[in-house]
């Protein structure tokens, strides 16, 4: 996944989860953070981050925060649009048949539909940017909605669905992820839960440059 045109800037403050103040050739920007998520552990005052500049004239912002450094760990991509992308990179050397992305499961839309044979296939797709100790964590802030969808791919196995939850770690040197109970124990409780039903944990790993991520491969927790 590569980025088209992008700049190097000073992250300063984030008003509200959509936008951040940087500092682009020594002039305040507003641009629009691609993460509703804290990042708090991230974007930190004076942290070297990377926008990519928008082609659309009409925007209020001209720039989107897609990636910031972190001392010991290098660039984390923090770009929300980027795991299903490289989910579906990963997906397409996996040998299945079909892949639909956006599925209706349920009373919800999970994120990849495939085939192989007569073998159905479900998985939902969660990006990974919080690192503690050199562990991955997930999520960084409440998400209902990741707990609906671990209890709608519980149902799916029931029903004879291979169902999985792949991690997209954006950042190097991590290869597991882990429920981050303290920040929301719902989650942990149906991601344990969810596993002990039978729902695959994929780790996908990636190497994040200044413009483009490479998941490089992936790892089944056990």
């Amino acid at each position: 996944m590569k980025y088209k045109k992008i700049v190097h800037a000073t992250f300063l403050k984030r008003p509200n989860r959509f936008i951040a103040r940087v500092l682009v050739d020594k002039e305040t920007e507003t641009v629009h953070v691609k993460n509703t998520g804290r990042c708090k552990e991230i974007l930190l005052p004076g942290t070297e981050v990377i926008l990519e500049e928008s082609d659309n004239p009409k925007r209020k912002t001209k720039y989107d925060l897609i990636t910031a450094w972190k001392e010991n760990i290098g660039w984390i991509n923090i770009d929300s649009q980027s795991p299903n992308k490289i989910a579906m990179e990963w997906l397409m050397e996996q040998g299945f048949d079909y892949i639909k992305p956006e599925f209706t499961y349920g009373n919800s839309r999970i994120d990849f539909y495939m085939e192989k044979g007569n073998e159905k296939y479900l998985m939902e797709v969660k990006g990974c940017t919080l690192e503690i100790d050199g562990v991955g964590y997930f999520p960084d802030a409440p998400t209902e909605r990741g707990v609906k969808h671990l209890k709608e791919l519980i149902k799916a196995v029931k029903e004879g669905y291979h169902a999985m939850v792949a991690f997209v770690i954006q950042m190097e040197g991590i290869t597991e992820v882990r429920p981050y109970e303290q920040r929301h124990p719902e989650f942990a409780k149906a991601f344990y839960e969810a596993k002990e039903e039978g729902v695959e944990v994929i780790f996908i790993c990636c190497k994040v440059y200044e413009d483009e991520v490479k998941f490089t491969g992936s790892l089944e927790l056990q």
